[in-house]
């Protein structure tokens, strides 16, 4: 799995950013340029503890949009599963994030689950500059907690030492 310090890769993949065949988008690394960059990868579409991901992201969509960061998921399924599922499932249909498409990253990456060949449950913040400011995955059925990956960007942002369960506006260490 790529890691904090390493260049994010170059990508271009097809994407479900709606529930219409309208919103079918191609994404580069050149459609978030400048941008802070959240990708949260999850195993697959059509299951369970995925789109309670899905949502609460988009949920917080706001939140980090106010921290100049763009929030995008993704799993190795194609661009019309994706959008078979935000058709299908009552939450999906009103989220704002795109899904990618993103086999080929996924092996870039280093998130594929070896057994099931699915991606892992992971997240990479990535900075301005397309590098790797934090990278953290967690197995299938667990899922993660969108309030540390908002915890993490504002610390990575504060570009300060920030101590264990330090939150934005509380004091960072001084040396």
């Amino acid at each position: 799995m790529i890691t904090v310090g390493d260049k994010f890769p170059q990508f271009k993949v097809k994407a479900a950013c709606g529930a219409t065949n309208d919103d079918l988008k191609e994404l580069t690394n050149d459609s978030f340029k400048g941008k802070w960059k959240v990708f949260f990868f999850y195993p697959k579409d059509f299951t369970f503890v995925c789109p309670t991901e899905i949502v609460e992201f988009d949920r917080a969509r706001k939140e980090f949009l106010d921290r100049d960061a763009v929030v995008i998921g993704g799993s190795a399924d194609n661009e019309f599963c994706h959008l078979a599922w935000r058709r299908e499932h009552a939450d999906l249909k009103k989220i704002s994030i795109p899904l990618i498409a993103a086999p080929r990253l996924a092996a870039e990456l280093g998130i594929l689950e070896p057994t099931e060949g699915v991606c892992l449950r992971a997240t990479f913040i990535v900075d301005p500059h397309d590098v790797v400011q934090w990278a953290c995955a967690n197995n299938l059925n667990v899922g993660r907690n969108v309030k540390e990956v908002l915890r993490v960007l504002d610390a990575v942002q504060s570009d300060e030492l920030c101590p264990c369960n330090w939150q934005k506006g509380e004091a960072t260490i001084k040396v």
